[in-house]
């Protein structure tokens, strides 16, 4: 039976290390797992993220590309493989454009749920992990990169209030969520999750 999971957290929680060690352990009890991403996962998506991530906009129109990523996305690659039997695991979702475009800019929470509606009103993941850490943990993580994109050069008051975007997320949502915490050691988080593995 196939499954979306979904990987959510701010910047620098680490949930891109977490996800590649999920799909394999979960390819390793034999289940047949899609990896992708926000924005991306297809060809006009990649494109897309190439400009969301470095070129500077009105958040309206941040808000915009991101969904009509996200609708190529649903289309081309989740519900395809989700009606195959396979398992798909995605680095973010729309969460992330509530958390983001809704916490982080201040767009209104309303027009987001709007193209919610829109793109996926009859698909939402079967769960959610949200990888969890304090602000400043995130940052302090993300001052190694070399190179960082336009959301993650933002300050600390722009990444609480993204923090804050997922937690009345998760208020509204929370029969889907298993909330992570990300500040422990990369084998304690391996730990919780071979224990979630166990339970879907």
């Amino acid at each position: 039976m196939s499954k979306f999971i979904t990987f959510e957290g701010v910047d620098g929680a680490g949930k891109s290390t977490h996800l590649e060690w999920f799909s394999d352990a979960l390819r390793r009890r034999g289940f047949d797992v899609v990896v992708t991403r926000e924005p991306g996962g297809t060809l006009l998506g990649e494109q897309l993220r190439e400009i969301l991530l470095n070129q500077s906009m009105n958040i309206g129109t941040e808000a915009l590309l991101m969904f009509a990523a996200r609708m190529e996305h649903i289309e081309q690659v989740i519900k395809p493989s989700l009606r195959a039997g396979k398992w798909v695991i995605s680095d973010r979702f729309s969460d992330a454009s509530f958390a983001y475009q809704g916490g982080g800019r201040g767009l209104n929470w309303g027009k987001l749920s709007q193209l919610e509606q829109w793109v996926h009103p009859d698909l939402q993941p079967d769960l959610t992990l949200f990888f969890d850490v304090p602000v400043e943990v995130a940052r302090q993580r993300l001052s190694n990169n070399v190179s960082l994109d336009r959301f993650e050069q933002e300050q600390a008051d722009f990444f609480e209030r993204v923090r804050a975007g997922y937690y009345k997320r998760i208020q509204e949502n929370p029969q889907r969520y298993v909330v992570i915490d990300a500040a422990q050691t990369l084998d304690m988080v391996k730990y919780k999750l071979e224990e979630i593995i166990l339970t879907i």
